[in-house]
């Protein structure tokens, strides 16, 4: 994950390759999370960093086995709602739930209880978000938010 490493080489490439309005990444390890189990990931900051350089808009994560969202922020974990990336942690597939710890900066809405997954819609301009849970939960998460 460093600079300079192939997966930081390819990213950029393809990030310059690419100038679409809307832009979605996603890998394992979340780099903001306020799970106890895992916490902040700093080995994928680099990521955070091209990404945000190239202007992406979100970021979507598992590992940590709970459901959160986070504001549009910066690398840096600064609310930033004009150029931020927004980042969903959604490890709630059907193992065990992780306990939330010491709740990160910008985290909006979390959830330890409930299996399901989430349902993002891309638009050429937007994207929208809601969390299905399994029969017989009620937690869910429904949003909409534009490109920049």
């Amino acid at each position: 994950c460093a600079a300079g490493s192939p997966q930081d080489t390819w990213l950029r490439a393809d990030l310059a390759a690419h100038s679409n309005v809307c832009t979605l990444a996603y890998w394992h390890h979340p780099r903001f999370n306020s799970g106890l189990e895992h916490g902040n990931n700093t080995a994928v900051a680099n990521f955070w960093n091209a990404l945000y350089q190239y202007g992406a808009d979100v970021v979507l994560n598992g590992h940590e086995h709970v459901y959160e969202r986070f504001a549009p922020q910066t690398p840096a974990a600064v609310a930033d709602p004009t150029s931020g990336i927004r980042q969903f942690t959604v490890g709630t597939g059907g193992a065990s739930h992780y306990p939330f710890g010491t709740i990160q900066p910008n985290s909006e809405v979390r959830n330890a209880t409930a299996f399901g997954v989430l349902e993002l819609t891309l638009h050429a301009t937007s994207y929208d978000w809601h969390f299905v849970p399994v029969a017989g939960a009620t937690f869910t998460d429904t949003g909409t938010a534009s490109c920049h």
